[in-house]
């Protein structure tokens, strides 16, 4: 293969890695498909495709993805999950906690009782929650 036939590849890969690196950057505002496929200077279905091919996941679910692992980081703080969900791009509580649930197998609610309790936990007992090998490496044990 020649630099010539290589080069469009590239290009193209190039222009959906910016894509992705805009909904990592502005995942908390209000993007559509139009706007992302914007930035990457493709019609929305051959953007779709494209994407898909490369990550395995439409930009949509991409997304979607991004907010809930966002959400995921923000629900071990002590902020409300309605706050949470605003903070991470999404309009109603309802459709993040399904779509949370969907993807966690928990709603944002529980889950964030389970990391605080978790936490509470560590405190309590933190060599639990270090491995066994470790910490006798570390002649902790």
């Amino acid at each position: 293969m020649d630099q010539k036939e290589l080069y469009p590849k590239v290009y193209l890969y190039r222009r959906i890695v910016y894509a992705k690196l805009f909904i990592d950057n502005h995942f908390d505002e209000k993007i559509d498909l139009d706007n992302i496929a914007n930035e990457a200077f493709f019609s929305k279905f051959h953007f779709i495709r494209l994407f898909d091919s490369i990550y395995n996941k439409t930009p949509h679910q991409y997304l979607s993805a991004v907010r809930v692992e966002k959400a995921r980081q923000l629900l071990m703080t002590d902020m409300s999950v309605a706050n949470v969900c605003y903070t991470v791009g999404f309009e109603s509580v309802s459709s993040f906690t399904g779509l949370f649930k969907r993807i966690t197998g928990q709603t944002p609610a529980a889950y964030q009782a389970m990391q605080h309790q978790r936490k509470k936990d560590i405190a309590i007992a933190p060599l639990k929650f270090i491995p066994n090998c470790f910490a006798e490496k570390k002649g902790w044990k």
